[in-house]
């Protein structure tokens, strides 16, 4: 039984099979700065369920640099690494308040 997905071509011309290169890289490139953008969020949400208000408040400095580099890049849309920051910042501080 033949599977699903049909069987990928390789290009002919030069520039295309440059081209399949460059992806291949790109995307190995944009996978791993998309998970580290979700593991610097989701580190900080650890550590404001935990209530460690001094780490959760270290940990999110270091997210804003990764949002920021991850949404300039545009890997992600600026207004989602806008969105997860105000949303991240408000619960930093309403833990500090909490405290």
């Amino acid at each position: 039984m033949a599977s699903g997905k049909p069987k990928k071509k390789n290009p002919r011309l030069a520039s295309g099979r440059k081209r399949v290169r460059q992806d291949v890289k790109i995307n190995a490139a944009n996978t791993s700065l998309r998970s580290k953008y979700r593991t610097a969020v989701k580190n900080v949400e650890k550590a404001v369920i935990a209530g460690d208000k001094t780490k959760a408040a270290e940990l999110f400095a270091k997210m804003q640099a990764v949002v920021d580099t991850v949404a300039d890049k545009g890997i992600f849309h600026k207004n989602k690494a806008a969105r997860d920051k105000s949303r991240l910042a408000t619960k930093v501080k309403a833990l500090a308040l909490a405290a």
